[in-house]
């Protein structure tokens, strides 16, 4: 058999790249040493044939309001590079290819169709290369498979409010099958950056503002993807979600201590604990340094430091950007060379500043070879793991599965269920949840109100497919089933009459709805409202990329229409589905009861209607706060003393309306019966905190027992709480359990004033419950010995152990599980 680079079987098996019985190291040495500088070259580019934005795709927009949102660009200035411009696929490819940017996420195909695109463009590049390297193919995985007819999972900040890193897990590992079953190599997920201001647009995309949730949650999903081998990226190293006045893209001014302790830990967990292979940087500056063209970023630490192995993408058009944004080069070129010698490896989404013109530049002496051969290297060592180079390998080989997948299957369903119903917060009860059952009628007429209760999209992120492509195709729909939470009531509440009016849009001042909805509200028994935001692109939605807020004041006119719901008199439910926290004080007020639910995806509808009706017992957590007022600059709760509320100090409150880790149920629970074990414990030692739980209440539910700590003297100024151990924990009513947290010293390291991260002896207080400020136990342990630096191979994770609590009803039914960091 002839191969479509012109070599037979014989003659490949023969390339030591191509034999699997060598040693990767060895397969990668062999092929680069074969190679030509053009060809290795080659390698750090990338190709995104569906980039027609800027041409032919623009008249087939709508305006908006017609079923399309304005031009809907994918990716920033999406539409000028495309007007701009690249060379032929034959030309890109005649060196060789590193990528294939988004054969299946730049438009609707299907399964079958975007894997035959994905063989036919791996024929060519194997075919117009001298030595028929194959590319990779990477894709968007934030909320599923970036993709038509794919399941679409709840948003990564859902994740953070379910405390489950086993279920963030499973739920990646399915996300990873389904990518690799059609032959992608790569997902651009998950994001790691901790949120700073809740007004920036892709808090969405984040898992909460808490490093240490973040970490574990992160390295769950890395686990999760990596296992079923699809390489994970790590995005966005680093800073990005700390941009001055919470704008995309805007200048990073954060000093090192705070990006040390604050923005990089999730980032080192997910390589140490997840086995994550690629990382992306972010685009913005950090103090006034480009990340695209930071080497102490990009090498120093993340590899010299903390020995990461894999690659360095760059996010989409970031070498370009470093000339036409950032301005630390004169053009693409000079760009391509500043990124590339501070570390990144590949060029995405296509090639721009990677160029040949790299080739010049090694020849004329003004850019050493070897950092093309250190860059070249990292990609091959993963084409070989993946088994790109193995003589065996075929473009239709590679995309074998493609004709058994359903990308949208029962079993993705019944997940993607399982974790919206995990996430939803159940902020107050107050007296009208759950509808049903809890000694109340059961309502004969409920108005649902609201522009997000008969939309499916507001439940879905800015990278779900049917919000970040299916906006350019008006009429295919969403591609997914995805009820939204009027018809789940509609089926929730059979016995119950329900009517709907929208009252007014997510965005814009129209009140013409108003009257028609609040006529329904005073006709019911029950009026729930459900509100928040419609995910976007650059400012095509209230929440999502380049969808940034001026406040926190709920969208448009919606708060109003909340406040005069309110004055009908009818019990008002709020549920909020939104991407970011928004501002509730003046509508507690009012409410009868309030519901945060964050994006949860094609079954949110279903799950949500399950919390209303009470079918399901809510149990989700907040990963960010609830502001009480709208204004001022939003702060999360990791705040040193004069971050807090300072009475006497200043007039502005930033007390939360509810705090991080809250999150209430329809059943009780207390937490209590703190043990520590050692009062003193070395520098380099492990301490050990325990505390029963108890459900006192009359369902089963699940409580977060959460651990914080406090250093109460320290060289700088540290948070006044900090996570560091949690554990979900389901009981059945009058059963408890014991949760012991096993805490490595290595976990109250900080960095100190020379900037190395530091274990101080001295007095460390001890928190435990169910969320920031409801804290019932409290101790101290005192860290005896030197000050120890510590680095690269400290302990990153808290242990923690579940067990039936003595006499406990679930000792005698034979335990109890639980989700645990």
């Amino acid at each position: 058999m002839t191969a479509l680079d012109g070599t037979s079987a014989a003659d490949r098996i023969h390339r030591p790249w191509q034999d699997p019985a060598l040693p990767v190291a060895e397969r990668v040495d062999a092929l680069l040493a074969e190679m030509t500088l053009e060809e290795k070259v080659g390698q750090l580019g990338s190709r995104w044939l569906g980039n027609t934005m800027g041409t032919d795709q623009a008249d087939q927009v709508g305006e908006p309001g017609e079923g399309a949102e304005g031009t809907a660009n994918v990716a920033p200035l999406q539409d000028l590079f495309a007007a701009s411009g690249t060379v032929p696929f034959e030309e890109a490819v005649r060196h060789g290819l590193g990528h294939l940017t988004r054969v299946f996420g730049s438009a609707p195909v299907t399964a079958a169709e975007g894997a035959a695109e994905v063989a036919r463009l791996q024929s060519e590049v194997v075919k117009h290369s001298r030595l028929g390297v194959p590319a990779l193919v990477h894709e968007e995985c934030l909320t599923g498979f970036t993709t038509y007819g794919a399941t679409v999972y709840p948003a990564a900040i859902a994740w953070g409010a379910t405390f489950d890193p086993d279920l963030v897990e499973r739920m990646a590992a399915a996300i990873g099958r389904d990518m690799r079953a059609v032959g992608v190599h790569q997902g651009l997920s998950p994001v790691l950056d901790v949120v700073r201001d809740y007004r920036w647009g892709r808090v969405e995309e984040t898992m909460g503002e808490d490093p240490y949730l973040v970490a574990t949650l992160g390295a769950a999903y890395v686990r999760g993807l990596e296992g079923a081998g699809v390489i994970a990226t790590l995005k966005h190293f680093a800073g990005y979600s700390a941009s001055r006045a919470a704008r995309n893209h805007g200048p990073v001014p954060m000093g090192r201590r705070e990006l040390m302790d604050m923005i990089l830990p999730p980032f080192e967990a997910a390589i140490v604990e997840g086995g994550a292979r690629s990382v992306m940087n972010s685009y913005c500056d950090l103090d006034g340094v480009p990340a695209a063209a930071d080497a102490w970023l990009l090498t120093d630490l993340l590899r010299d430091e903390w020995g990461f192995t894999g690659t360095v993408v760059s996010d989409y058009w970031a070498i370009p950007f470093l000339a036409t944004m950032h301005r630390v080069a004169a053009d693409a070129e000079e760009a391509g060379a500043r990124a590339l010698a501070a570390g990144v490896d590949v060029e995405l989404p296509d090639t721009l500043g990677f160029g040949p013109h790299l080739t010049g530049r090694v020849r004329r002496g003004e850019l050493p070879e070897s950092l093309v051969d250190r860059a070249a290297r990292r990609l091959l060592t993963q084409k070989v793991e993946l088994g790109l180079l193995d003589p065996d390998w075929t473009p239709e080989r590679s995309v074998a599965g493609a004709g058994a997948v359903d990308l949208d299957s029962p079993a993705n369903r019944a997940l993607a269920r399982e974790v919206a119903e995990r996430s939803i917060v159940l902020l107050d009860a107050g007296t009208t949840l759950p509808l049903l059952g809890e000694g109340r009628p059961e309502p004969r007429r409920v108005a649902v109100v609201g522009p997000c209760a008969d939309d499916p999209r507001t439940f879905m992120g800015c990278y779900a497919f049917p919000n970040h492509v299916l906006p350019r195709h008006p009429g295919l729909g969403l591609g997914v089933a995805a009820p939204s939470l009027l018809d789940a009531l509609r089926a929730e509440l059979p016995g119950a009459e329900v009517v709907h009016e929208p009252g007014c849009e997510v965005r814009g001042d129209d009140r013409s709805g108003f009257a028609a909805a609040l006529r329904a509200a005073r006709e019911a028994d029950v009026c729930v409202a459900v509100v928040g935001d419609l995910a976007g692109m650059f400012g095509l939605g209230t929440s999502g990329e380049g969808c940034d807020a001026e406040d926190l004041r709920l969208p448009g006119a919606q708060e109003d229409l909340l406040t005069e719901l309110a004055a009908t008199g009818t019990p008002v439910v709020v549920v909020v589905v939104s991407g970011r926290p928004y501002a509730l004080g003046e509508v507690s007020r009012a409410a009868a009861a309030l519901v945060q639910s964050f994006m949860p995806g094609e079954e949110g509808g279903a799950a949500v209607a399950g919390v209303l009706s009470g079918r399901v017992q809510p149990g989700g957590k907040l990963p960010v706060q609830i502001p009480r007022g709208p204004g001022g600059q939003p702060g999360t709760y990791l705040q040193p003393p004069l971050g807090t509320d300072s009475e006497g100090i200043s007039n502005l409150d930033p007390t939360p309306l509810f705090p991080f880790g809250h999150g209430a149920s329809y059943t009780s629970f207390t937490i209590d019966s703190l043990r520590i074990g050692d009062a003193e414990v070395p520098t380099d030692g492990e301490f050990t905190v325990s505390a029963r739980v108890r459900n006192t209440g009359g369902r089963a539910g699940e409580e977060v027992v959460q651990l914080y700590l406090h250093d109460v003297v320290a060289q700088v100024t540290r948070p006044v709480l900090q996570l560091t151990g949690f554990a979900r924990v389901p009981l059945e009513p009058g059963a408890s359990a014991v949760v012991t947290f096993t805490v490595p010293a290595d976990l109250t390291a900080f960095t100190g004033r020379d900037l190395r991260r530091v274990v101080e002896p001295g007095e460390v207080e001890v928190f435990v419950g169910a969320s920031a400020s409801d804290l019932p136990c409290r101790g101290r342990i005192r860290l005896t010995g030197p000050l120890r630096h510590v680095g690269v191979g400290r302990r990153l994770v808290t242990r923690v152990d579940v067990e039936p609590a003595p006499g406990s009803f679930a000792e005698q039914q034979g335990g109890t599980d639980a989700g645990q960091s």
